[in-house]
């Protein structure tokens, strides 16, 4: 798929009170190790992601495989108050950007803590197979089309942590593009699910951020 936009920005969208609330209510909260696609028991059959524990499911062969592509904790949140205040800016993203794309559903948000070291490795957000979860109206047949990130502290409290988009469907692939446009606190950046990009790690303090996926069926 061609695009003339592969991110749409907004900078210092987000009130600090808002963004320090969210942080706060985030860390009262139990968070656990983020997780990538999905994990299976030893019977094959997948496991939620908001159901598995480090100490729980985890061995230590898959702490270690999963620590190659992705190293930090979060919590899984579904507050409406989240919502109402990040939505706006997604549709107004998706129709600035000229994507146009159409989605029904914005799946729980992941606030992440990325500590010293910390990272995550390059990967896109979209799978290979729409959800299959026929219990699930919200999910059933559905593809995420729609990624957001948002930047939930200020920039003096920490170093690296950088957010980079590689293109891979351009000539020059092997260029790699960051964003510090979204490096202030409260700012907001959307881009199609289907964009390579990572988290470089973190070299001083802490880096929060709050990320979620919209939801559409298969494009056309």
């Amino acid at each position: 798929m061609n695009l003339n936009h592969h991110f749409w920005y907004f900078q210092s969208a987000l009130s600090n009170k808002f963004c320090d609330q969210l942080v706060e209510y985030a860390l009262s909260l139990k968070d656990q190790i983020a997780l990538t696609g999905n994990i299976t028991n030893q019977s094959g059959e997948i496991i939620s992601k908001k159901k598995i524990t480090k100490r729980k499911k985890l061995s230590k062969k898959d702490l270690l495989d999963l620590r190659k592509k992705r190293d930090s904790n979060i919590v899984w949140l579904d507050e409406r108050w989240i919502y109402n205040e990040v939505q706006p800016y997604i549709h107004t993203a998706n129709k600035n950007a000229g994507w146009n794309f159409e989605f029904d559903f914005t799946e729980s948000c992941q606030f992440t803590k990325y500590n010293l070291g910390q990272f995550y490795g390059w990967h896109t957000d979209s799978w290979s197979f729409p959800y299959n979860r026929p219990h699930d109206v919200n999910l059933h047949g559905k593809i995420r089309k729609l990624s957001v990130t948002i930047s939930l502290s200020d920039p003096k409290d920490y170093k690296g942590g950088d957010l980079e988009f590689q293109f891979r469907n351009k000539d020059k692939s092997h260029l790699i593009r960051k964003c510090p446009e979204i490096k202030p606190k409260g700012s907001i950046v959307v881009f199609p699910s289907f964009v390579w990009h990572r988290v470089k790690p973190v070299t001083k303090g802490t880096r929060y951020s709050l990320v979620c996926w919209n939801l559409g069926y298969p494009f056309r």
